[in-house]
């Protein structure tokens, strides 16, 4: 199973003050440096993590897998198809959101994310769809011809309850079947920590988890490069 690290809360703490620091292209590097597969960064409409420059500066420097995060609006796909990351995934953004909540409907927007997907397919750029670890969704995101899908996590980690806990881990398992027997890559992520990704690294067919906000608050206290170092170990099993 591969690590990939969204460093979009290292952007949101330059921010808060301004200037250049911290800076997410030396984040990029130190992850990559201590084993991440790839680095996901999210350009949002409002910009309230990454900015634009920051997508030109990480594309020079990243030398594992760019995986840029974005909602299927015209304005972010012409920034996309401009600067060529390796995997787009798209996902649902509202404004008013902390962080992205639920999975796309692809059911619902199958003609435009198809027609987005085609897109994209012309300037070989590889996409993912975020959705929820849900049969229907992920039967209309291989008819549409999805390079890959990654199954929303966030009710197993956010469930105190074991039974729930249980059910949620079992509907994941069975998604990532369910995609794997469609050919679809498949990757999974959404709060997702230190203490909730063992039982996603006993399912063989998650190729790739996206983890972003545990690392960085990890790294607050023992650094980025072991925040890193930490999660794969759990990663790697």
């Amino acid at each position: 199973m591969r690590l990939a690290v969204n460093i979009d809360h290292i952007a949101t703490i330059r921010n808060a003050r301004g200037g250049k620091v911290p800076d997410p292209v030396e984040a990029a590097r130190i992850c990559e440096g201590a084993g991440a597969a790839g680095i996901v960064c999210h350009l949002r409409e409002d910009r309230r993590h990454m900015k634009d420059s920051d997508l030109l500066a990480l594309r020079s420097s990243i030398t594992t897998k760019m995986d840029l995060e974005m909602a299927a609006t015209e304005e972010i796909i012409e920034i996309a198809l401009r600067i060529k990351p390796e995997l787009i995934t798209l996902v649902p953004e509202r404004r008013q959101e902390l962080t992205t909540e639920g999975g796309l409907d692809v059911i619902a927007k199958k003609k435009h994310l198809s027609s987005v997907l085609e897109r994209f397919r012309r300037e070989n750029i590889h996409v993912s769809l975020f959705i929820a670890p849900d049969e229907r969704q992920i039967h209309a995101a291989a008819d549409i011809g999805t390079d890959m899908i990654e199954l929303h996590t966030g009710e197993y980690a956010n469930s105190d309850e074991e039974n729930e806990i249980q059910e949620y881990l079992q509907r994941i398992h069975e998604s990532a079947k369910l995609g794997k027997s469609l050919g679809l890559g498949v990757n999974s992520g959404h709060g997702l920590g230190y203490d909730n990704i063992k039982l996603i690294t006993a399912i063989p067919e998650i190729d790739e988890v996206s983890i972003g906000y545990a690392i960085i608050v990890r790294a607050l206290f023992v650094g980025l490069e072991q925040a890193v170092k930490e999660m794969m170990t759990l990663v790697n099993g």
